[in-house]
């Protein structure tokens, strides 16, 4: 069933996904586009789970410490009640969201909005991660993002844990995580030295 937008004149909205493993720049891609959305004067609102305060409670800050004003919300329902005049909607940490985060970002587009959503693909187990891979399918543009896998200097896709902590979801940065490329990743501690 084909839904006609609604968005003031506008004839489409899309949805652009950023994803890839911690320390790749995700949060930096999705304060950059952000930004140039904002110089040519298009309103602008960003999101992020009220759960993830690593850097900051209400900025998204990427680990560059480049930072935008957002506003934390404790579901991706919450963000339809922000968004009625914004033209771009950026939504940091989408892995943390709930499962509803798919459904609130083809709403917006469909309202004619241009959806940003940036997000870890994969969880520390190299597990899909939360809503990131339905918003992966339903996405009009895709971008997949690296880091530097520390040991080889390959491309690292994945987040390898560096603590013994089982739960899927443990906030942390450099003291707990590092990424990995998969051959790296798949060694796990045999590997588990420092090669500065």
């Amino acid at each position: 069933m084909f839904l006609e937008p609604s968005f003031k004149g506008q004839r489409s909205g899309w949805i652009e996904v950023i994803c890839g493993s911690m320390f790749s720049g995700k949060t930096e891609e999705l304060i950059r586009r952000i930004k140039r959305a904002r110089i040519a004067n298009q309103k602008t609102l960003i999101f992020k789970p009220l759960t993830d305060s690593r850097y900051d409670r209400e900025k998204v800050v990427s680990h560059d410490a480049n930072q935008v004003l957002s506003i934390p919300v404790p579901t991706s329902q919450d963000i339809l009640s922000h968004t009625e005049d914004a033209m771009v909607i950026g939504i940091d940490e989408a892995q943390f969201f709930d499962p509803a985060l798919t459904a609130v970002a083809e709403k917006l587009a469909l309202m004619g909005k241009r959806v940003i959503v940036a997000g870890l693909d994969m969880d520390y187990l190299g597990k899909p991660f939360g809503p990131v891979p339905d918003l992966l399918a339903i996405a009009e543009y895709i971008t997949k993002v690296h880091a530097i896998c520390p040991h080889c200097g390959n491309l690292a896709t994945h987040s390898y844990r560096l603590s013994d902590e089982k739960n899927r979801v443990v906030l942390g940065e450099k003291d707990k995580y590092e990424p990995r490329c998969r051959i790296c990743y798949s060694m796990g501690n045999i590997i588990d030295f420092r090669t500065n």
